[in-house]
């Protein structure tokens, strides 16, 4: 397989032959395990371990190799075992919010052209939620496409208001329905499919995403789960990313459910997602209007009016919030997390001065 239909087209290309470590080989890392990583060649995919300065070094999560990254790797024992020196810079970085009260990014992948969003149409479909994954796709600059999924189990009607729904406030993005049990609706995504392109998969637990996937393969390759009868809920089955290769062309990432989507400093997600508010904006009274009780206000006067729906005002205004406060938290903890780095840098400096003497 050649590294082209990997992924390592001319923008790669460019970004290899400036790297500082270019006598080693490139490959593209498939998959970030507990204790080590694979990656992938033109010949096969090894085993891979970071050289110390790369896992020492890192200054956050974001630092460190993440399942679609390209690699500068060294190969050892006759290439069955791979040192990855370096990480090329990436195109785009899919990231969020751990879970919990903690602030720290999450790396989801990299280097994406196409972002899957999942919804079940029975139990999981919620604009809100998919409001969320959309500014996480679009503050990456991958292009979103919405996948719904088990449309055999609604009618016919149930399903276009579903889509309607969407796309009345979500204009311009692709709407796929599509049932893992009947087919239907498999062929329009097996038509988006390009070679060289690469795709991630995002979605709750249990709406068919490792179902999918072992159908576009063409065999029950990765395990699977029955969701909970009582609320629809999925069990967490796929338990790391991991880069799957297409026969048809292309490589898929299917990633573990996520059922907490926190956002920090999502400026370009959230003004793309939410289009419609800001186009409302231009004609607010002031320039600096936070859109909450100003005078002169265009967008609360839109949503008094019925023109702009009150549940997706108030979720914007909620994520609005959330990644202020997200960002200032995580840039407060990273001037912090610096300034202890310089104060023990002097005082090893100063400790190696007196042995000196």
């Amino acid at each position: 397989m050649k590294l082209e239909e990997l992924g390592f087209d001319d923008w790669f290309q460019k970004r290899w032959s400036s790297s500082r470590v270019h006598e080693y080989s490139v490959a593209r890392l498939t998959a970030v395990n507990k204790d080590n990583y694979i990656i992938r060649n033109e010949e096969a995919e090894i085993p891979a371990e970071v050289t110390g300065k790369l896992m020492y070094g890192a200054r956050s999560n974001l630092d460190l190799p993440a399942v679609g990254d390209w690699v500068c790797v060294q190969y050892f024992n006759e290439n069955t075992l791979a040192i990855i020196h370096e990480i090329l810079p990436r195109k785009s970085l899919l990231k969020r919010k751990v879970a919990g009260k903690k602030i720290e990014l999450q790396l989801i992948a990299s280097n994406i052209d196409f972002a899957f969003i999942m919804q079940s149409v029975e139990f999981d479909f919620n604009l809100r939620r998919l409001e969320r994954y959309l500014i996480m796709a679009n503050e990456s600059h991958i292009k979103p496409v919405i996948l719904l999924s088990k449309r055999d189990l609604i009618s016919a009607e149930d399903l276009k208001k579903e889509i309607r729904a969407i796309k009345s406030t979500n204009p311009g993005y692709e709407i796929i329905a599509f049932s893992n049990k009947t087919d239907e609706g498999l062929e329009g995504i097996q038509k988006l499919l390009q070679r060289g392109k690469t795709y991630c998969l995002l979605g709750s637990s249990g709406v068919g995403k490792t179902t999918l996937i072992n159908k576009l393969i063409g065999e029950n390759k990765y395990a699977t789960a029955a969701i909970r009868e009582k609320d629809g809920r999925g069990r967490h089955v796929s338990a790391r990313r991991q880069l799957v290769i297409l026969n048809q062309g292309g490589m898929i990432i299917d990633t573990p459910g996520m059922r907490e989507l926190g956002n920090v400093g999502v400026h370009t997600g959230l003004s793309k997602t939410f289009a419609d508010i800001v186009s409302l904006a231009q004609d607010c009274r002031f320039k600096n209007c936070m859109h909450m009780d100003e005078p002169g206000c265009a967008v609360t006067e839109a949503v008094k009016k019925g023109k702009m729906p009150a549940t997706r005002y108030q979720n914007y205004l909620k994520i609005r919030r959330e990644s202020e406060f997200h960002e200032m938290s995580y840039l407060e903890r990273r001037r912090r997390d610096k300034k202890f780095g310089k104060i023990v840098k002097s005082i090893m400096k100063d400790k190696k001065k007196e042995e000196m003497e």
